[in-house]
């Protein structure tokens, strides 16, 4: 059992130097410049984000305003309708 997982991290081992070696022969770049495109890809993804971060929070920001707006109708809707029920009440009593 042992020699089996001890043969299977050797080949794992020789796979990974293969595959090391043959991307740095078949590169398309010079490191240098690969470099230098990951880090502009990298500064995109970041200032994507970034933008997507912003638009999330002005839309959460709108929901709120809009959430608050209807929680207070609904509150004047609930204190016009317990004036009315006072009211209401008033007359009863008086009668």
């Amino acid at each position: 059992m042992a020699d089996n997982v001890g043969s299977k991290v050797t080949y794992f081992l020789v796979g990974l130097g293969v595959g090391a070696l043959v991307g740095v022969l078949f590169a398309p770049k010079a490191g240098e410049e690969t470099r230098d495109f990951l880090s502009k890809k990298a500064d995109e993804g970041k200032e994507y984000a970034q933008r997507k971060a912003r638009e999330l929070r002005e839309r959460a920001d709108e929901l709120i305003e809009r959430g608050k707006e209807v929680a207070i109708r609904q509150k004047d809707s609930i204190s016009a309708a317990v004036e009315g029920a006072q009211e209401a009440y008033r007359k009863a009593a008086k009668s």
